[in-house]
């Protein structure tokens, strides 16, 4: 499974690549907003700096919603870097989309995907990813990683080259319970990757190891 950091800060970033495990980033208008960036122009640039940071995909996602705006803004984003990927809502000109854009040869991840119906329509549609929403499904008391595993099972029988990049993810055992499910990639805020380095064994070993060290060296 591919880990992708969901976020707009380069500090953030930055600090995922240094800790290798980084395959990508996922971005959206909300997470731009965060780190203050505007205007069509900054956020172009924003992506820029992404790109030049991360050698995988980077989603960068469209805000429009009708058919013939979604096909310019994506054609404008996916000129921005060679791995740049076009973000596009789950709607009905979103699926339109989808595939007018596998057909210009541009890669996509299909975002807002709540049932696995939604998936398999992207999938057909010839999204590059799918981006189903775990956290926000478990919100209303649905099982998001039930979903996770209809749309493994799906494509698997169908044989859809689409991949599932798990989203809305919100803690460490998501990202665990991800990978179990089928997951191909999972995209989260930097804090529940650094989740799975906590361990209260691993901190009372180490500290063990350290204790026996000193006590060696001072003898």
């Amino acid at each position: 499974m591919r880990f992708f950091i969901d976020t707009a800060s380069l500090d953030q970033i930055k600090e995922a690549k240094d800790l290798g495990i980084l395959d990508g980033v996922t971005t959206n208008p909300s997470l731009m907003a965060k780190e203050g960036i505007s205007g069509e122009a900054n956020v172009a640039n924003h992506y820029q700096a992404i790109c030049e940071i991360v050698d995988g995909d980077v989603s960068a996602e469209v805000i429009s919603t009708d058919f013939e705006s979604i096909i310019e803004e994506g054609q404008k984003l996916a000129a921005l870097a060679p791995n740049i990927v076009v973000k596009v809502p789950m709607i009905r000109d979103g699926v339109k989309a989808l595939a007018r854009f596998a057909e210009m040869g541009i890669r996509t991840n299909c975002t807002l995907i709540f049932s696995a119906g939604q998936g398999l329509l992207a999938a057909k549609a010839g999204a590059t990813y799918v981006s189903p929403f775990v956290g926000r499904i478990d919100d209303i008391n649905w099982n998001g990683m039930d979903l996770i595993s209809d749309l493994a099972e799906i494509y698997a029988v169908q044989g859809f080259e689409t991949e599932i990049l798990a989203a809305s993810i919100r803690s460490a055992l998501h990202i665990v319970e991800a990978a179990k499910a089928g997951a191909d990639i999972v995209t989260c805020p930097l804090k529940p990757i650094l989740g799975l380095l906590k361990h209260p064994l691993t901190d009372i070993g180490l500290e063990k190891f350290l204790a026996d060290h000193r006590n060696v060296a001072g003898g």
